[in-house]
């Protein structure tokens, strides 16, 4: 099973686990699957059917938008971490 890691500020809507195992074969169906389980998380991981683009998602330390994005293989073992971009500046 993939274990996806919730980073704190998403981890009130996924009753505060810092990460979760699900299943799926893709980063598409493991999200789908963890969203399934922790509805209030859907619009902060999911823009339309897509990655919202403030949102970044690696597995194993890669950027899946670099590979197949949502439709990037995943497998038993697998880490999805989901990275919130942050932003600021200096005035």
């Amino acid at each position: 099973m993939p274990t996806i890691r919730i980073p704190p500020i998403l981890r009130p809507e996924a009753g505060n686990n810092r990460q979760v195992e699900t299943g799926g074969s893709t980063v598409r169906e493991a999200l789908n699957e963890l969203v399934t389980t922790y509805p209030g998380l859907a619009n902060r991981i999911f823009a339309g059917d897509e990655l919202p683009q403030f949102l970044n998602v690696f597995i194993d330390g890669q950027d899946v938008r670099l590979f197949d994005g949502l439709d990037t293989a995943v497998s038993p073992g697998t880490t999805v971490i989901l990275l919130p971009a942050v932003a600021g500046g200096a005035r």
